[in-house]
């Protein structure tokens, strides 16, 4: 779906919201996926090493740009990795990557996938195929390839806790009050960073400009772009921030670094969109948190983008995702028609108040009196 119905979507659904009932779907869900039939187990890392070890990056001499960057330029969307997990399950253990059998089952959901969206216009209907444009390609088994578990890392204390007092639309049973109960996302301020770059169900478009000093990423959601600086600037203080952070970039090689700091808080850094992500939005951010990237391309059409997120406050310990994205110049920006009327926060805020006099009431209400006992008939 290209117009952006998640605020539509939400306003259908205020009142249910307000009492508690999760809006978040499961990606088979989404897909209305069956259920597939039981594949053999896979083979141990013993038996098959392959599958346990991340590949490395093909040597390639990139095309370059006019004045001798490789060149990144391009669209770069990564709708093809919104339906795998960002974690690996339990069951995956260290295992990168699929299995045959289950990289068919995959291939088979992704072209149901695919096909959703025509089959429902040839249909004549509206449903979740023209909404949900994410797929899967490839035999990763999750976004997350450190920690060798595929899984996030402990939270610290104080995460754990800034966390509980997270307040967003997607938190369940949440009441509304004023701005400050909702995320940035829900007030179509910014997803933030890095949340930006993980991929959703949709609004996926990444688009990749450059120039001598500095490199411009366009992207769909909102419509953000971050500028990563070339020039050798240094970061600014610590007080002064942004929602897509500070980024300052350098060349090794056929690679582009890039570091990110000064990040504002108030955007959950793993936005709960990204399938497998955790629930809520309301992961927390302290003004320890920082970001690499590495850009690589692999080869013409596939873009090798790996980020590194570190926060010590937060996290008991880094982790990276990898996603090889393949090019599509092709992909189309579409508005990202957030507010619609602006009227959403001030609704969920009335339906909520609604909601909690109406159990106030029901709570003072005296018990009903019993009905009085009818009297004998007279004789006349």
């Amino acid at each position: 779906m290209k117009p952006h119905l998640r605020t539509l979507m939400k306003s259908a659904a205020l009142a249910a919201t307000a009492l508690g009932l999760s809006l978040a779907v499961s990606a088979s869900a989404q897909r209305g996926a069956p259920a597939g039939p039981a594949l053999p187990p896979a083979p141990s890392e013993a038996e098959a090493p392959q599958l346990y070890k991340v590949a490395a990056i093909p040597a390639f001499n990139p095309p370059r740009t006019a004045w001798g960057h490789p060149d990144l330029r391009g669209g770069w969307p990564i709708d093809s990795w919104g339906s795998i997990n960002l974690q690996r399950t339990p069951a995956q253990g260290k295992r990168v990557y699929l299995t045959d059998a289950e990289y068919e089952a995959r291939e088979k959901q992704s072209d149901r996938s695919k096909d959703a969206a025509s089959n429902e216009t040839k249909a004549n209907k509206l449903g979740m195929g023209n909404w949900v444009e994410s797929f899967a390609v490839g035999k990763r088994t999750s976004l997350l390839i450190d920690p060798a578990d595929g899984r996030l890392p402990a939270m610290t204390p104080y995460g754990r806790q800034m966390e509980k007092l997270g307040r967003s639309s997607w938190v369940n049973g949440q009441t509304y009050d004023w701005t400050t109960d909702f995320d940035n996302w829900d007030r179509c301020i910014t997803r933030g960073f890095p949340g930006s770059m993980l991929p959703f169900r949709y609004n996926n478009g990444v688009r990749i400009f450059q120039a001598p000093d500095k490199v411009i990423i366009d992207l769909e959601m909102i419509h953000d772009s971050r500028i990563i600086w070339l020039d050798g600037r240094k970061a600014p203080p610590a007080d002064v921030t942004n929602y897509m952070g500070f980024s300052r970039g350098h060349w090794e090689g056929n690679t582009l670094v890039v570091e990110t700091t000064n990040i504002r808080r108030g955007a959950s850094p793993l936005n709960m969109a990204t399938i497998g992500a955790p629930a809520n939005n309301v992961v927390p951010m302290s003004k320890n948190a920082k970001v690499i990237e590495r850009f690589t391309l692999s080869d013409k059409n596939t873009l090798v983008y790996d980020m590194t997120y570190s926060d010590p406050d937060v996290y008991t310990a880094p982790f990276t995702t990898r996603m090889d994205i393949p090019r599509n110049d092709k992909y189309e920006f579409f508005e990202y028609a957030c507010h619609e009327g602006d009227v959403q926060v001030r609704n969920y805020i009335n339906s909520s108040r609604a909601l909690r006099a109406q159990a106030a009431a029901k709570a003072a209400a005296p018990a009903a009196a019993p009905a009085p006992a009818q009297a004998a008939p007279t004789k006349q």
